[in-house]
């Protein structure tokens, strides 16, 4: 429970640790340690997929997002800077099943990375054929599928100044934004623990902590 504290609340372990009659290296030590055995249970991308699949599903929704991070000195924090968002921040992607449901989140990189960067990393469209899987994605995914004949990630129509999207493209955008909408309810649930609301922890430390976060909200989100 003190360290449920710590991380919905994001509670200053000092704090805790005097209110709690316990040393602050103890809330610390506790802390790290239920960090880990929950982050190991942060499920593998194929897995999550396959179980998707087993369960009838035919699509997922993917998307990225920033959490906000402090900024740090030095030269090497200024690949965690979103221009995207303006400020400083480390990038996650996740997938979630058709009503919204987080079923996979992947590690934590800098700021300044690109969706469609990060999905090649985690190689999602093999996974996505593997499982036979579609995904439903917004336009930073462009281009992590080239095949136009079976697209596997589908993003819709793009508009430029030499080509005006037609009514019809129009009207398929609309129709992709709804089915995409409920993956902002899986950021929203992950985004309720407090202690991402500007994460202070080392960034190499915060892939365990927010897979800890993943495997916690699913148990509060499913029970």
């Amino acid at each position: 429970m003190i360290v449920l504290a710590v991380l919905h609340h994001d509670q200053s372990l000092a704090d805790v640790a005097g209110g709690n009659n316990v040393s602050e290296s103890t809330v610390r030590r506790w802390r790290d340690e239920l960090i880990t055995l929950l982050a190991a249970q942060a499920p593998r991308l194929d897995r999550a997929l396959k179980k998707v699949a087993r369960q009838g599903g035919e699509v997922v929704l993917i998307d990225g997002t920033l959490i906000p991070t402090q900024r740090r000195t030095g030269k090497a924090d200024r690949r965690n800077y979103s221009g995207k968002h303006h400020h400083h921040g480390l990038h996650l992607l996740a997938l979630t099943d058709e009503r919204g449901r987080l079923i996979w989140i992947s590690a934590a990189r800098p700021g300044r990375t690109h969706d469609n960067t990060a999905a090649r990393h985690d190689h999602i469209l093999a996974h996505l054929r593997a499982a036979g899987l579609g995904a439903l994605a917004d336009l930073g995914f462009r281009g992590s599928d080239n095949d136009v004949l079976d697209p596997v990630i589908v993003t819709g129509f793009h508009a430029s100044r030499t080509h005006k999207l037609t009514p019809g493209q129009k009207t398929a955008n609309r129709v992709l934004a709804v089915g995409r909408a409920p993956v902002e309810h899986g950021f929203a649930h992950l985004k309720n623990w407090r202690i991402l609301t500007k994460l202070r922890t080392d960034p190499a430390r915060a892939t365990r902590l927010l897979r800890a976060l993943f495997a916690l909200t699913n148990l509060e989100v499913n029970r």
